[in-house]
């Protein structure tokens, strides 16, 4: 998980914008093997949005610290029932965050 900078992250709001949910929770909650599909899909794409059912028993926010913290993967942002996760890939990057000044 790395810490990221208020603008690296407004930088990663805006490319998940455009995005469309990859993955949905539901009242069963985030299984393991969903678990590993979100980090494989993180591995390729770095940036994955995930739609929290209403039937859902965790939050947006909870859903996604619990999965961040399992597949080592950084919460960029909540927001209603909508989550973005970002896990940069050390071998081949995808996105280039903005550095740090």
């Amino acid at each position: 998980m790395i810490n990221l900078t208020s603008k690296q992250r407004a930088y990663l709001k805006s490319l998940a914008n455009s995005l469309e949910p990859a993955f949905q929770v539901g009242k069963g909650g985030v299984a393991e093997n969903q678990t590993a599909q979100i980090d494989d899909y993180l591995r390729v794409h770095e940036l994955v949005k995930i739609k929290v059912l209403d039937s859902a028993l965790l939050t947006a926010r909870e859903m996604a610290e619990l999965v961040a913290e399992k597949i080592d993967a950084t919460v960029v942002f909540t927001i209603g029932n909508k989550a973005v996760l970002y896990k940069a890939n050390p071998k081949k990057p995808v996105i280039k965050l903005p550095k740090n000044k």
